[in-house]
């Protein structure tokens, strides 16, 4: 089952969080479970854009405890597209997705700040308001990039990092120009979700070759509106939250972080073997690892694999 938790980001901004495994019998949060429906707000994996109200925070499980793992999903993503993953980890630690600001469930102010810093404060909060800390953050892309920042800000709230296919060059504003073309050529709404998964997985003149999984991962971002289906969250935020980090390169932070960090990447992912390489030589504590037949939704493309990749890293920081 999957546990909703409202944390309070940067701002007052309200963040749902996902805690998967059983609950603890103290606890007294909002439970829900992601395939729960709210009318006027269906999402594609059945998941409702709102929430019935306010949670507290858990409380810490203390000595003896399960230790705490945060998924951080990347730029347009949602905490349920880290479900798999959540899932198997809930056996051996205290699993939690975060829905980001702008993104799922969480609130998505039309005002509200979509800067690095509030990103990485909304991070730091739902640490402490989950009682999660240390915790191992698991990252992929602009998720990533928070999680390594957090880390190198907050060293007694990280005690193991995974970094999944987020580059620490900067990208440059060419690449803000190509996503906006990008969001342009969306045939916004889609009439099905057989359609959002064609276009993501075939169609979209940005995919080099067919690639169901990418379609999929899509589709579970989509909301079905009286006219059709559309994304749940604005573009116009993903390009403001996406602004603030393009035009900078991030081997200083890297190099701030002081606890074990694995990076990962796809094998026809976004990051580059030789970028993925010196990041681990920058890293005071850094590893290596990559997943063949993967592209940049590396945890999306091969579940078997990614977890084959990370699982003794994170046997690793138990043990240690």
């Amino acid at each position: 089952m999957a546990r909703r938790i409202d944390v309070t980001g940067a701002g007052g901004v309200r963040l749902a969080a996902w805690e998967f495994g059983d609950p603890p019998k103290s606890s007294r949060t909002h439970e829900t479970t992601p395939d729960a429906t709210a009318p006027g707000d269906t999402a594609a994996d059945g998941t409702a854009a709102d929430g019935t109200g306010p949670g507290g925070a858990a409380p810490s499980y203390g000595a003896g405890g399960l230790p705490g793992v945060l998924l951080l999903h990347g730029l347009m993503g949602r905490a349920s597209h880290w479900a798999p993953t959540a899932r198997w980890l809930s056996a051996r630690h205290r699993a939690v997705a975060l829905d980001q600001r702008g993104h799922g469930r969480s609130d998505k102010p039309p005002r509200a700040a979509y800067t690095r810093e509030a990103y990485v404060e909304d991070v730091e909060s739902a640490l402490e308001q989950l009682g999660l800390g240390p915790a191992v953050l698991i990252g992929h892309a602009m998720g990533a990039l928070t999680a390594w920042q957090l880390a190198a800000k907050r060293p007694d709230l990280v005690r193991g990092l995974i970094i999944c296919d987020m580059r620490a060059s900067a990208l440059g504003g060419a690449s803000q120009h190509t996503w906006t073309e990008w969001f342009r050529a969306w045939p916004v709404p889609f009439a099905t979700l057989a359609d959002v998964r064609k276009w993501f997985g075939e169609d979209d003149p940005w995919v080099e070759r067919p690639n169901p999984a990418r379609g999929e991962f899509y589709a579970e971002v989509m909301a079905e509106s009286p006219d059709g289906w559309r994304p749940v969250f604005e573009p116009a935020q993903m390009l403001r939250s996406r602004e603030t980090w393009v035009h900078d390169a991030h081997w200083e932070e890297l190099a701030q972080v002081r606890c074990p960090t694995l990076v990962v990447r796809g094998l026809d992912g976004e990051l580059g073997r030789a970028e993925a390489q010196e990041m681990v030589r920058v890293l005071p504590r850094g590893q290596y690892a990559e997943v063949a037949d993967a592209g940049h939704l590396v945890h999306y493309d091969q579940p078997e694999a990614w977890r084959a990749a990370i699982e003794p890293f994170l046997d690793s920081l138990r043990e240690g």
